[in-house]
């Protein structure tokens, strides 16, 4: 017998059709409010004649309030908005590209949140939420989390909520710091998770690229060894996955050593190694903190990545991830791997 799902796609198409842009517009004022009308009309690329009435319809059931300020979710509306991401899920083809790219990449299970993250900043915003409703099945009081830095990172950081419950939670920073964007390094997302939450966070006082003889030297700092010895002993870690050249551009690589990467066909990065697409290290970094062989003793671990550009460097890297890995991405990337 078919699900009541497959019935009504079948006798009422448009009520589908209708809950899913209200579904959609409800998402988007959840992440941007308070929100005006002109720029929730520009990121949902509908008309602002058929916007107000939408938003007016939403307003008149309670799900949503509008001021001066912009409009907002109300109590009620989160609720909805909370039980229609299921039946949503039902209504999409989403489930089935989530056993299908788990399948293709050969991994315990994937996550795959619309659109492409390339085009549109909410669509980042799903993949942190999308990590963090995944974290909270398995976050249990005393549990360290190790994190990357990067702005898909900031999103994962920009989902924590303060109800998360959990006591004891430490945040530490997978690495060292990359690049001049603060905001955006790991120690800073650690911070901002730590707050969010009500956790406790250490920091990695140590660039992210160093010399051979400086690693050395890191390592017996008595403050960077008790925070290498947490990083090591995580129970989840969270990074992200990047494009090679952009990753190498980032860290103002030397000629010699981008050559090799140019050479090595490197076309993703992942803790400071560059892999080729059959996902063959061409390239090492000496970095300060979690090195790939220390993943094989974390319990649990999210990559989080998205936006079509980056479709070759998270197949490249998923072939030699850890099989408990927990890949979150975006359809862009979904549907060019399962094409390819």
């Amino acid at each position: 017998m078919k699900s009541i799902i497959d019935v009504q796609k079948r006798l009422i198409p448009d009520l589908v059709e209708v809950m899913q842009k209200r579904y959609r517009i409800l998402r988007y004022i959840e992440i941007m409010q308070p929100v005006g009308r002109r720029s929730l009309s520009q990121s949902l690329q509908i008309t602002e004649r058929v916007l107000r009435g939408e938003t007016e319809f939403l307003k008149d059931q309670d799900l949503v309030s509008i001021s001066a300020s912009g409009m907002r979710l109300t109590e009620e509306g989160k609720i909805i908005l909370d039980q229609l991401e299921h039946i949503m899920k039902g209504f999409s083809s989403v489930p089935e590209l989530e056993r299908q790219l788990a399948t293709a990449l050969d991994i315990q299970h994937c996550n795959v949140v619309t659109g492409n993250s390339d085009e549109s900043e909410w669509v980042k915003s799903e993949l942190g939420r999308a990590c963090v409703t995944k974290m909270k099945d398995i976050m249990k009081d005393g549990h360290i989390i190790s994190v990357t830095g990067g702005s898909t990172m900031n999103a994962v950081a920009d989902a924590f909520t303060s109800d998360l419950n959990k006591k004891n939670l430490l945040f530490v920073p997978a690495r060292g710091g990359i690049g001049a964007d603060i905001k955006d390094q790991a120690n800073t997302i650690c911070q901002r998770m730590a707050l969010k939450c009500g956790g406790d966070y250490m920091v990695l006082y140590s660039p992210d690229q160093v010399t051979k003889e400086l690693y050395e030297s890191f390592i017996q700092e008595s403050s960077i060894r008790e925070v290498l010895m947490k990083i090591k002993s995580a129970d989840i870690v969270i990074h992200g996955i990047g494009d090679a050249l952009t990753m190498a551009k980032r860290r103002m690589t030397s000629e010699e050593d981008m050559q090799k990467i140019l050479e090595g066909n490197a076309v993703a990065e992942a803790f400071g190694y560059y892999f080729d697409e059959n996902g063959k290290i061409v390239h090492k970094v000496q970095t300060v903190g979690l090195q790939l062989e220390d993943l094989q003793n974390i319990p649990y671990i999210f990559a989080v990545a998205g936006g079509a550009s980056k479709a070759k460097a998270i197949k490249a890297y998923m072939k030699i991830a850890p099989k408990n890995t927990v890949l979150i991405t975006d359809e862009a990337v979904t549907n060019l791997i399962l094409k390819g």
